[in-house]
C-alpha cells in the first residue's frame, strides 16, 4: 500500500491499514459479498494472482473465523510472487496455467473440487486501454481454464475486468459457462477506472467437454472444444450476423453510505496522529537484487 499524501486522505486506504487488510482491494471482495453472498455455504476457495493477500485475508476472516456450517474453510492462495503467511491460507507461488499448480490445489483439497474461484489479477498497466483490455480477457482465459479443471458445478467465479469496447465477446464466452453472469463495480473501486468485477453464478459444465491443462496449448486451443465461442477476424471487425451481443446485467456494489472512492477525505487534526506500522513487509522488493549486487561489488559504473 502506497503512503502518499492522496493514499493517506483515500477513505479506503485508511480503514484497510486500521483494520490490517494489506491492500484497499479487501473492500471490492467484501462488497460483492454484501450483494451476491458469494460465501453462502462455501468451503473450498481458490483465490488466484493472490499477491500480495487482502482477497485471502478477507476469505480467511469469512470461512475459517466464522467456521460456516461448523466446517473448517480451506483457502489456496495461488501467485508468482511470495506472500507472507496468512492465518488459514495455503500459500503457493506458482504458475495458474500450470498442470502442477492443479494438481496441487486437489491434493490440498483432497481431491474434493472448489466451491468459490476469485481472482483480482491484472498485468501492469501501459495506458493503451486497447491493450490493457486484451491483456487481461487474456489473463481473465487463463484463470478460468484452472477454474473449468476444479469448479465444481453449480460455483462461482469472480474475475477483474476492464470494461471496454471488446468486452462483449468475454462476457458471451462467460455465459456459454455459467447460468448468470453479472459486471459488478464496488463503491470501493475508483468510478475512473475501467476496472469492474465479472460475477460468474452457477458453473454449468459443457457436456461431453472434459477441461485438462496442457503448457502446450494456447486458450484458444484450451476451450477448442467446447464450443463457447471464439475470436472472429474479419476486415471491419465485426460480429457474423447469427451472432447475438450478450450484454449482462451492470450492477453497482456497496452501500451509499459507504465512502467515495474517487475523493479525498481531510484528515482531523485534532486527533493525536499514530502511525501505523506496514501490514506487511516487502517480500521481494525490486531493489533486492540491485542491494546483493552492490554488496558483492557486481554494480559498477562502466
Amino acid at each position: 500500500m502506497g503512503k502518499s499524501s492522496k493514499d493517506k486522505r483515500d477513505i479506503y486506504y485508511r480503514e484497510a491499514k486500521e483494520r490490517g487488510y494489506r491492500a484497499r482491494s479487501a473492500f471490492k471482495l467484501l462488497q460483492i459479498d454484501e450483494k451476491f453472498n458469494i460465501f453462502e455455504g462455501v468451503h473450498r476457495v481458490v483465490d488466484l494472482c493472490a499477491a500480495p493477500g487482502s482477497w485471502s485475508q478477507v476469505l480467511s476472516q469469512k470461512l475459517n473465523l466464522n467456521k460456516k456450517d461448523g466446517q473448517e474453510g480451506k483457502i489456496v492462495a495461488v501467485d508468482l510472487q511470495p506472500m507472507s503467511p496468512i492465518e488459514g491460507v495455503t500459500c503457493l507461488q506458482a504458475d495458474i496455467t500450470h498442470p502442477k499448480t492443479l494438481q496441487s490445489i486437489l491434493e490440498l483439497f483432497g481431491g474434493e473440487p472448489a466451491d468459490l474461484v476469485v481472482s483480482d489479477g491484472a498485468p501492469d498497466v501501459t495506458g493503451l486501454h486497447d491493450l490493457d483490455e486484451y491483456i487481461q480477457a487474456q489473463l481473465i482465459l487463463a484463470a478460468l481454464q484452472l477454474t473449468t479443471c476444479i469448479l465444481k458445478e453449480g460455483g462461482t467465479f469472480i474475475a477483474k475486468i476492464f470494461r471496454g469496447r471488446d468486452i462483449d465477446l468475454l462476457y458471451s464466452q462467460l455465459g456459454y459457462l455459467f447460468d448468470k453472469v453479472v459486471c459488478a463495480k464496488p463503491r470501493s473501486s475508483r468510478g475512473t477506472s475501467l476496472e469492474a468485477f465479472v460475477v460468474c453464478i452457477g458453473y454449468r459444465p459443457r457436456p461431453g467437454w472434459n477441461p485438462s491443462l496442457d503448457l502446450g496449448k494456447s486458450t484458444e486451443d484450451f476451450f477448442e472444444n467446447a464450443d463457447i465461442g471464439k475470436s472472429y477476424i474479419q476486415e471491419n471487425f465485426d460480429l457474423p450476423d447469427d451472432e447475438e451481443r450478450f450484454i449482462p446485467s451492470f450492477v453497482a456494489c456497496g452501500d451509499l453510505d459507504a465512502g467515495d472512492s474517487d475523493a479525498t477525505y481531510s484528515l482531523n487534526s485534532n486527533i493525536e496522529k499514530q502511525n501505523l506500522k506496514p501490514v506487511q513487509m516487502p517480500t521481494a522488493p525490486p531493489y533486492k537484487k540491485a542491494l546483493e549486487m552492490k554488496r558483492n561489488g557486481d554494480l559498477v559504473r562502466r
